[in-house]
């Protein structure tokens, strides 16, 4: 029975719910969206190019592991983690002699994979396809064929793919300049090579064995084995026969040797699309979790309007003698009937959305092009089931008072809004105050940034949440103090001020959106210049030298630091990686240890770094504080491509933003990348930028720049990675602004009896139009001071836990832009509606019946 009733509800009130049904398909949409990226993160897939011709391929493990077991009440609990790490880590050469033991093994090639740029013209390299050097012996992994001249033999012979010699229009006889892990060499093009299959995600330069061994800069290892099958052997059947006869083997330094075939090939061959598979888990769930919980708020809101306008509806019914529990059981039915017609048009709309946010991410870098979006039905029921419960929890919630009051006093109260929000409102609302004071307390101490960005976020979220709760009694609050200069400014400000002190549950509900709006949007935007302009400042603080030596391409070359020291000037080599330490991660680099006090000081507060060499590490403070350290502990961790070693900390420096958790010698990192190339040289001399310039001509795509300078290139760098988490939660943000719009209209569509009525009563169109305005103007500034105080209360606890000092990076102009967005939404989401509500005649409006 009641389902029925509230299907002839919903048929009969279309317009009342239209507001509800835009504001539930906005959530599931982008609730789908974030779905298909966490499963992309989940279960992406990575189709193997390099290795197709190739059943089983050895490598060895990318991951570190960390197995705790927890005795608790006579019960053991093993725990196991497994982190990427971030370089490649290689294999010995001299697994091969096992494998070609393995029975059903026909022939096992090594494959070396190595930078190799070639520097051609503009245009002539195609950024979606980097290239890799290989030695021409694995060019049967893929498999690659000459279509015309040799393959390489000398050290100076090059064979090319042919995408890249029609685009660089190389012919065989040609030179090519190649940027490898040493200095540039002239190679001559000895051959062109085509694959046996489309390979769209890279560039392939083959050299010659002995060439391709000294590039890789790793003797006596390699970086993977491609395993044949002998004729008649399944790929199966090999797989399990290699890994029964590597059980227990372990690479260098105690690596795992691993063993792929089908779809694990992919991740062996293209490490990136491995390592962002973790990111978008990370990033999906953060978006997904941070929209859901803005749709409960902003979808309450919504519903508890929309019960708002049909208070005399519901009171009659409660007259008539429907009982509470058929009040809250009809506004339920209701709510499952919108959610559903909702969230099936939402999770719909999200498919295509969340595509086009996985091809924003790829254009962007934050997501590879060979980590292929995956999408199943899970992403979409999830919304849709989110979405139902949302609307219907939403749904019962607004209810609950008008369930409540006994049938006698229902018109009554259906005349005229309560003066006072319920006890339960209030006290449920200064708990989300106190929730929120709390999680920023709590975001102050926090000093990593995978800690606080989730935290920042939802204190935002649960301090909104709170002031949707004491909407009410802050629009009263705002009354009393504007009602003066309100009362001076004419009947149309006049007729607003009685409206916003006898509606100020109504008006509420239009602060809170805005308010979330404001604060989120402010916190969005100045969350990674906080982080980013104090590392950039104490980076600015703590280089000495003179001049900076940097690199268009991939890095500044070993020789071109040598060159400059020939002249007797300090120069440093910074190299940049990442480590673990157990399965946490810390950024960390390599300097040159001559002289590194000349060119740089991230400010030793204990030890020394004159005492830094291989066998040694300097820790931050924030490292040194989490890991219980000191001058003369030892620090277990694992370097970039999983080798295990422990260094001693020698010294201790408080500038970790600036300058990474953890500095080694230049020359222990260079031997555990995938790229030796140096980020920076640091030049302490009395030689001017031209003679520098002049002392490395021979190197292409080298600058000398100022301190400044490359200051300023690194703000463009942090700009642009900035940009992945803009794009993330902008979608939240355009959700949220999206909500004000839908607030507003809903808001102001429902007052046409009463907007009639003022007509009636002598007040002309102009001035109606302009009460509007002043309404709307009203809560913008209410909203704008709170939402200003929420994201300057987080951003504040935030730049205190990440860099030490209250200072958060507030742009004045961005910020008065925001406001003046916010602004602009109020006004157009009050004046059209009012516009459409005054074409009715008056008359017509206040005769018609209820």
């Amino acid at each position: 029975m009641m389902l029925r009733y509230a299907l002839q509800t919903v048929r009969a009130r279309k317009g009342g719910f239209l507001g509800a049904f835009f504001a539930l398909m906005c959530a599931a949409a982008l609730i789908t969206a974030c779905g298909t990226l966490l499963e992309t993160g989940l279960r992406g897939t990575i189709a193997t190019e390099r290795y197709a011709a190739t059943p089983v391929v050895v490598s060895a493990d990318q991951n570190v592991h960390q197995t705790t077991v927890k005795h608790k009440k006579g019960k053991t609990k093993v725990k196991h983690k497994a982190k990427p790490i971030a370089e490649r880590a290689w294999l010995p050469d001299d697994l091969a002699t096992e494998l070609r033991k393995v029975p059903g093994v026909r022939e096992v090639i090594p494959e070396l994979t190595f930078l190799a740029e070639p520097l051609a013209p503009g245009g002539a390299v195609d950024k979606d396809r980097p290239a890799y050097g290989h030695a021409w012996d694995s060019a049967a992994l893929t498999p690659y064929t000459l279509t015309t001249g040799t393959a390489p033999k000398a050290d100076g012979d090059l064979v090319i793919d042919r995408r890249f010699a029609e685009r660089a229009h190389l012919e065989p006889g040609d030179r090519l300049t190649v940027q490898s892990t040493q200095s540039p060499r002239t190679y001559r093009v000895t051959g062109i090579a085509a694959p046996a299959q489309e390979v769209r995600h890279q560039t392939a330069l083959f050299f010659s064995t002995a060439e391709a061994r000294r590039l890789a800069a790793h003797p006596g290892r390699v970086t993977a084995f491609g395993v044949l099958p002998a004729k008649g052997t399944d790929a199966a059947v090999l797989k399990r026969s290699v890994s029964t006869a590597l059980h227990g083997t372990k690479a260098p330094h105690g690596t795992t040797v691993q063993v792929s075939s089908g779809d694990g090939r992919g991740p062996v061959e293209f490490l990136d699309a491995a390592a962002a598979r973790t990111k978008l888990v990370s990033m999906g769930g953060a978006m997904g979790g941070t929209s859901l919980l803005v749709a409960v708020l902003v979808v309450v809101g919504t519903f508890a309007l929309s019960v708002q306008q049909r208070h005399r509806e519901l009171a009659l019914l409660r007259a008539i003698a429907a009982t509470p529990g058929q009040i809250r059981a009809l506004l339920g039915r209701e709510a499952l009937i919108v959610g559903a017609a909702a969230g099936t048009t939402g999770a719909l709309a999200g498919l295509p959305l969340g595509s086009w946010l996985h091809g924003r991410f790829m254009a962007m870098g934050a997501v590879p092009a060979t980590l292929q979006h995956t999408v199943s039905v899970f992403p979409p029921l999830a919304a849709l089931a989110a979405t139902l419960l949302g609307a219907w929890a939403a749904a019962r919630i607004s209810s609950r008072r008008i369930a409540r009051i006994r049938p006698a006093e229902a018109l009554a109260e259906a005349r005229a809004e309560r003066t006072r929000p319920a006890w339960g409102r209030i006290l449920v609302g200064v708990a989300l105050l106190a929730g929120g004071a709390v999680l920023v307390a709590v975001l102050s101490v926090l000093r990593t940034e995978p800690a606080s960005t989730p935290v920042t976020f939802l204190a935002v979220v649960v301090l909104a949440s709170s002031v949707a709760l004491l909407g009410p009694l802050l629009v009263r609050a705002a009354v009393a103090i504007l009602g003066g200069p309100l009362a001076l400014t004419g009947p149309s400000s006049r007729l607003a001020r009685a409206n916003l002190r006898g509606h100020a549950a109504r008006m509420a509900s239009v602060v809170t959106p805005l308010t979330l709006l404001i604060g989120m949007t402010c916190t969005v935007l100045f969350v990674q210049p906080t982080l980013g302009n104090a590392a950039r400042a104490q980076a600015r603080e703590g280089i000495r030298a003179d001049w900076v030596v940097a690199a268009q391409g991939p890095g500044v070359p070993a020789e071109a630091a040598q060159r400059l020291r020939t002249q007797h000037d300090t120069v440093t080599e910074v190299v940049r990686t990442t480590v673990r330490v157990g399965v946490d991660k810390y950024a960390a680099q390599g300097v040159t240890p001559g002289g590194l006090t000349r060119t740089w000081d991230p400010d030793v507060t204990a030890g020394s770094l004159k005492k830094l060499t291989e066998d040694t590490v300097a820790v931050s403070e924030l490292a040194a504080d989490q890991l219980h350290l000191k001058p003369g502990s030892s620090l277990k961790l694992t370097l970039g491509d999983g080798t295990p070693v422990t260094p001693t900390v020698v010294a201790v420096y408080a500038e970790g933003l600036g300058f990474g958790d953890l500095t080694f010698a230049h020359d222990l990192v260079a031997r555990h990348v995938d790229n030796p190339l140096a980020t920076s040289v640091l030049v302490s001399t009395a030689r001017t930028q031209t003679q520098l310039a002049t002392t490395l001509r021979e190197f292409p795509g080298i600058h000398v720049l100022a301190p400044a300078a490359a200051d300023s290139i690194q703000a463009a760098r942090q700009q642009a990675n900035a940009e992945v988490n803009y794009l993330a939660m902008g979608l939240v943000l355009a959700f949220t602004a999206i909500a004000v719009v839908n607030t507003l209209a809903m808001s102001v569509s429902e007052r046409v009896r009463e907007f009639a009525l003022l007509r009636l009563a002598g007040a002309t169109r102009r001035q109606v139009l302009g009460m509007l305005r002043t309404e709307a103007l009203s809560v913008l500034l209410l909203a704008t001071a709170l939402g200003s105080g929420i994201a300057l209360a987080v951003l504040t606890a935030f730049s205190v836990g990440m860099t030490g000092e209250a200072a958060p990076a507030v742009t004045p102009l961005v910020y008065v832009a925001v406001v003046a967005l916010a602004g602009l939404l109020a006004l157009v989401a009050t004046a059209l509606p009012g516009r459409v509500a005054l074409r009715v005649r008056p008359v017509t409006v206040a005769t018609a019946k209820e």
